[in-house]
């Protein structure tokens, strides 16, 4: 009788404690998303096969695409500093990746090639014309393996901060796939994910990573960020998959096959950069790259003028 009594008693404790934890999750969720920074008056919706896909259309003149980074916070808000110069002499597309920002946000895995599935499909669709590309971060795998696939769909690609080869290479092991497998539980996850996408964090990330100066990072910044870390149903998802490699992939070979006019920046500030341009150029010689002074991993909210000029050099 005491065995069932203590059973029961723990039962009810557990049923709290979850109910709380629940409690505490909803609470986190709604106050992250109670400033709707990121709704926009002219929403576009691309209705793609795995999910609706949130995009920006603004401008005129031959069209450009600007895919952001891969990250739990990442939107195409990411561009928004950039595309006001842009849209005076391209017709500038924004995307927000399927699991990212105001995209739909379905509990998957997502991986690099279905990243590479979704940029052509709306190339082909939305954009309906060859097309220049800019691509920061993590993503700048994404438009040189889809390139390497089908290269009548681009035009020039310049990368922004991407990746070293080898970090691009990298598989999930079994520590990176029991840590998914924790953040996918329904109640514990949802709490370690929005532990791990707190404010804090994301602040420390943008400013310590992102930005030269990190006294500029204004804070609507990044409540922008952590917006986009909370909205939809089930935004741990693409955390899961970038945090445990799922989103990346070998590009060695695909650098080498490219024969579209590729370029590279990158931040003077980010550690290691010079090294990580050579080894691209290695790949393929006949990239051409140049480095911003006195920014990060973010140069296109930093000092977007500085990646015009770039632009305007490079995409002529």
């Amino acid at each position: 009788m005491r065995t069932k009594n203590k059973l029961f008693t723990l039962l009810l404790i557990s049923a709290g404690t979850t109910a709380s934890i629940a409690a505490i999750n909803k609470c986190i969720k709604i106050s992250a998303i109670s400033k709707n920074l990121l709704s926009e008056p002219k929403s576009l919706c691309y209705k793609w096969r795995l999910g609706n896909i949130h995009y920006t259309k603004t401008g005129s003149g031959k069209p450009l695409l600007l895919i952001h980074d891969i990250h739990a916070a990442a939107s195409g808000h990411e561009w928004s500093q950039l595309v006001p110069l842009l849209q005076e002499h391209y017709t500038v597309y924004t995307i927000d990746l399927l699991g990212c920002g105001r995209s739909e946000k379905i509990n998957m895995t997502y991986t690099n090639y279905l990243y590479v599935q979704l940029i052509s499909d709306f190339i082909k669709s939305v954009i309906g014309h060859r097309t220049n590309v800019i691509a920061s971060g993590e993503s700048a795998s994404i438009p040189v393996m889809a390139c390497a696939s089908d290269p009548d769909l681009f035009d020039q690609i310049m990368l922004i901060n991407p990746l070293r080869i080898l970090d691009c290479s990298l598989i999930p092991g079994k520590l990176a796939k029991m840590y998914k497998f924790m953040v996918e539980l329904p109640v514990i996850g949802t709490l370690l994910y929005h532990i791990a996408a707190s404010k804090h964090i994301i602040a420390e990330e943008v400013c310590s990573h992102g930005f030269y100066n990190p006294f500029s990072v204004k804070p609507k910044l990044i409540d922008s960020y952590y917006e986009a870390a909370h909205l939809g149903n089930a935004p741990k998802a693409i955390y899961a998959s970038s945090k445990c490699n799922y989103t990346k992939c070998n590009i060695t070979n695909a650098i080498r096959k490219i024969d579209n006019s590729l370029y590279i920046i990158g931040g003077s500030a980010v550690s290691d950069i010079e090294t990580r341009l050579d080894e691209y150029k290695d790949c393929n010689p006949a990239i051409e790259t140049a480095i911003i002074p006195e920014t990060k991993g973010l140069p296109h909210l930093e000092s977007p003028e500085k990646v015009l000029h770039l632009v305007e050099t490079f995409f002529t």
